[in-house]
């Protein structure tokens, strides 16, 4: 009897591993790759994160109005501040679920593969999703996001603790990068130029810099002596820009595909006015005339108009933004090599380096110029107007209000600068909801009161009220 127990207990082994194999087996994907290879996810996590950064909820409807780059001409909605706690879920979602996952996955890829470089850029464009999320919401999982098998319910950190956080994965990242290693693919950015990579990943330490500077202006000072301790290049001319350059249909620029099946937006009346007033040339490279004919061929339209007062002005006569970001292979922009200038010349200006603020201000706009196409020669021009030449006595507006220019089309950045900075001075129109108030942070997506609450509360006795008025631990003005 014992014997013929063995044998039962022997088959039903058997016949239990057989079952497990087979279950294995069903259970496998068949569209699913089992070996994750780092070029694909690399080249998927960009466009992901482009997209979101470039794109409708988070640019167009959302940052691109509070900056007053572009207004609504119809569905004015949001160009009132009218949102809900959904309004802003898609920058969130997108970036924990899709972009931060993907760059873990990589950078676990070059740990395991002994491929440095695949470490070191998805370590660069991870800490600048994390600082698009940081700079938009405020307090955000960091140190425990993403990691799913430790951390159902991740803390939020305070906004300085990311803050300090990313400048040490930066500095990481930068060291980790080696433009003599193995070589990478996938890569839509700068096409595995590893040399840039760590450029890029500096010239993030010197936007972190400045975000923190008015807080904690030693902290600042210290990574940019270690930056130039350590003899690191920065961003240095316009081939270096950090962008993503779109295809043809169905690859194209998120503006592009907007445009193409709705008409929404135009360029605003407060951007158009100052181009106006500075004879600058970049006004019809923003700017497309309008479709009837008018005397003053680009009209820029107020924002926050009602939905009644926005048709009277009707579509015919007001500015759609010009066709450079009408294009379906314009660039989604991530660092121009303007702005790296404009924050060199503020740091200098803050006596955080000893550089020329005055010339680096000019080299600033000077670099915008001709990202655009536009000459030399339209520089100098421009230049020599009193009304752009650099100010010391307030280097915030003059660095600001060309920052401001420099940057149109890139909502996320205008909007964090123009907060940091409080240049240009813009004014709410009468009909927004937010008693004269431009909102300075998106109010965290719903689903984190019902997913993650305990997290989510104590976000907010840290840092305030969920609201789209609630200034930030950076905004200190």
């Amino acid at each position: 009897m014992k014997k013929k127990f063995l044998y039962i207990t022997a088959f039903v082994s058997l016949l239990a591993a057989s079952c497990s194999k087979e279950l294995d087996e069903v259970n496998i994907n068949p569209n699913a790759t089992e070996n994750a290879q780092p070029d694909y996810l690399l080249t998927a996590a960009i466009k992901n994160t482009a997209d979101a950064y470039w794109g409708t909820t988070n640019n167009m409807n959302s940052s691109l109005l509070f900056v007053q780059h572009w207004a609504k001409v119809q569905y004015t909605e949001e160009d009132r501040f009218i949102y809900s706690n959904s309004s802003f879920t898609s920058l969130w979602s997108t970036l924990y679920s899709q972009s931060i996952t993907g760059f873990n996955k990589i950078i676990e890829i070059g740990n395991t593969t002994a491929h440095p470089n695949y470490r070191g850029v998805a370590l660069t464009l991870r800490s600048w999703s994390f600082l698009l999320l940081t700079d938009a919401y405020g307090d955000i999982p960091y140190s425990q996001a993403g990691k799913l098998n430790e951390f159902i319910t991740p803390a939020y950190d305070k906004q300085k603790d990311v803050y300090f956080g990313l400048l040490e994965d930066l500095k990481t990242a930068k060291n980790t990068l080696d433009p003599a290693g193995k070589a990478i693919a996938g890569d839509i950015i700068y096409s595995g130029n590893i040399t840039k990579w760590k450029k890029f990943a500096n010239a993030l330490r010197l936007r972190i810099a400045l975000r923190i500077a008015d807080k904690e202006p030693a902290k600042a000072k210290q990574v940019l002596d270690e930056i130039k301790a350590d003899g690191d290049l920065y961003i240095s001319d316009n081939a270096d820009i950090a962008q993503l350059i779109y295809q043809i249909s169905p690859q194209q620029n998120p503006v592009s595909a907007q445009f193409d099946t709705r008409d929404d937006y135009r360029i605003s009346k407060t951007i158009v006015d100052k181009l106006f007033v500075l004879n600058d040339p970049r006004l019809p490279i923003y700017a497309s005339k309008t479709q009837t004919a008018t005397p003053q061929e680009y009209i820029g339209l107020p924002n926050g108009l009602t939905n009644s007062e926005a048709s009277n002005l009707g579509f015919a006569r007001t500015s759609k933004p010009g066709a450079y970001f009408l294009t379906p292979q314009s660039p989604a922009v991530i660092f121009s090599y303007a702005e790296l200038l404009f924050d060199r010349a503020e740091a200098a200006a803050r006596g955080l380096t000893t550089e020329n603020a005055a010339e680096l201000y000019k080299q600033g706009v000077t670099a915008s110029l001709k990202q655009f196409g536009l000459s030399d020669a339209a520089a100098t021009t421009y230049l020599a107007q009193a009304s752009v030449q650099y100010d010391a006595a307030n280097y915030k507006k003059s660095i600001g209000e060309q920052k401001w220019l420099a940057l149109f089309g890139q909502g996320l950045e205008a909007w964090a600068e123009r907060r940091r900075l409080d240049y240009p001075q813009l004014s709410a129109s009468v009909n927004t909801v937010l008693n004269g108030q431009i909102p300075v942070r998106f109010i965290y997506p719903g689903t984190e009161q019902s997913l993650n609450g305990q997290s989510y509360k104590n976000a907010m006795a840290s840092q305030g009220a969920d609201l789209l008025t609630t200034k930030l631990w950076f905004d200190v003005n």
